[in-house]
């Protein structure tokens, strides 16, 4: 039996929002240098869902684009943008699984590249930039994970003057507990006001790497950008469910970090060569022969983590969008 597409789900939100679906085009590069080059990349179409808040009187709307992580778009992603279009904000939750006929990720992220990640966040901005309920001015992507990482690579004004040109932009991001295996060795995001947060026993995604990222991307950036550690928590304490063990997931925190040059190329971590044709595939076999590759690990929320979270993720969106 085919499994059921989140674009074909009917969700109604508790003040009465309905998810409106939304079918919008994307693309499925190889890597980073196919974006940022003009290569001519395969299209696909993609959706997701907009929530309004129920007393919206028509004026345009700061948005928040929700991008889910490796296991899909799950209960706590649909929380989150719940919360998001209670407190007021036009809220678009992605899905960049169904169309690509992707169940998840965690035991094989080569399923489709992160860069087709990153791609997906600026090809959502530019459809709600469209949208005559967004302030096409305050556009903010929030993402978990994997999507965490996409969103701090769409940001990057590589990225943004090459797929979204002088038109739409970025105006803020949340990474949340973001993959960063893979940094722009260059990382400016111009005055995007960004923060990364992340548990500091998180067993899928290396703290260390996040912190790395977010302090070399405030030094090559003129915008403001914070960074929050939370003791004690693991990846994805923003749940409202304990810890679980998922046996197939395929993790390597521990891997060297493979950056990426000024023309999108993956730099190979130990050569030290930039290859305009490495793929994330490339750096799996890599991580997997040099024994970093570890199958296993937990996630989930325990305590008051989950309640810490939705704290400051309200208090960023305020404060920034």
């Amino acid at each position: 039996m085919a499994m059921e597409r989140f674009l074909e789900r009917e969700i109604v939100f508790a003040n009465g929002a309905i998810g409106e679906a939304i079918e919008f085009e994307s693309a499925g590069p190889a890597n980073f240098h196919d974006i940022l080059n003009g290569a001519d990349v395969p299209k696909i179409t993609i959706d997701g869902k907009l929530f309004l808040p129920p007393d919206h009187d028509g004026s345009p709307l700061p948005c928040v684009i929700v991008v889910p992580g490796s296991v899909g778009v799950a209960e706590s992603h649909l929380m989150h943008t719940e919360t998001l279009c209670a407190a007021g904000y036009a809220a678009f939750i992605v899905d960049p699984f169904g169309a690509r006929s992707v169940a998840v990720t965690y035991d094989d992220q080569t399923q489709f590249s992160f860069a087709a990640s990153a791609y997906d966040v600026l090809a959502a901005v530019k459809t709600m930039a469209a949208r005559p309920e967004v302030d096409a001015s305050r556009i903010g992507v929030q993402g978990h994970s994997r999507g965490g990482a996409a969103v701090v690579q769409a940001a990057m004004k590589a990225m943004q003057r090459t797929v979204l040109g002088e038109g739409e932009a970025i105006k803020t991001v949340y990474g949340v507990y973001p993959w960063a295996g893979q940094q722009f060795l260059n990382p400016d995001i111009g005055d995007v006001t960004m923060r990364i947060v992340i548990g500091e026993q998180d067993e899928w995604c290396s703290p260390q790497q996040a912190q790395g990222y977010a302090q070399a991307i405030r030094l090559a950036s003129s915008g403001d950008l914070t960074f929050k550690m939370y003791e004690g928590a693991h990846h994805s304490y923003d749940r409202q469910q304990g810890m679980e063990t998922f046996p197939t997931a395929t993790v390597a925190p521990r891997a060297p970090t493979v950056y990426i040059d000024d023309a999108g190329a993956f730099i190979d971590p130990i050569t030290g060569t930039a290859n305009p044709a490495g793929t994330d595939r490339d750096f799996l076999v890599y991580a997997a022969k040099a024994g970093f590759m570890v199958t296993g690990a937990q996630l989930g929320s325990s305590g008051t983590l989950a309640d810490q979270f939705r704290e400051d993720m309200l208090g960023f969106w305020e404060s920034s969008l």
